[in-house]
């Protein structure tokens, strides 16, 4: 696997790839795109937090989408951050530090302010 920041990384480049991968791999944390092709973010988000080995995943939405309603519908989804494109890679590289730590709850997930 390779590695960035000290994290072991995986690709997927749509959501049913992404969806068998997390299966396999058991991320941590995973950056998902919500303009996937097939399976837009929000489902697959979803469909990830509905897998039990995937509950507990702390879901980053990686989007060019900056609305409110986009940030509302990140949190609807399961998503625990709401970043916009380009992310700032120090604000990225803090909250893949802090992933791994962040608690599941069944509570709605704080969406970072855009």
């Amino acid at each position: 696997m390779p590695r960035a920041w000290g994290h072991e990384v995986a690709v997927a480049h749509d959501g049913g790839s992404a969806l068998t991968l997390a299966a396999a791999f058991k991320p941590e944390t995973a950056l998902v795109d919500i303009g996937l092709p097939g399976m837009n973010g929000y489902e697959l988000a979803r469909r990830l937090r509905e897998n039990p080995a995937c509950s507990a995943l702390y879901l980053v939405a990686m989007t060019g989408y900056g609305r409110e309603e986009d940030r509302n519908a990140a949190r609807a989804a399961g998503f625990d951050v709401h970043l916009i494109k380009p992310a700032d890679p120090e604000q990225l590289h803090t909250l893949l530090a802090d992933g791994a730590s962040a608690p599941a709850t069944s509570a709605p997930p704080p969406i970072s302010p855009s």
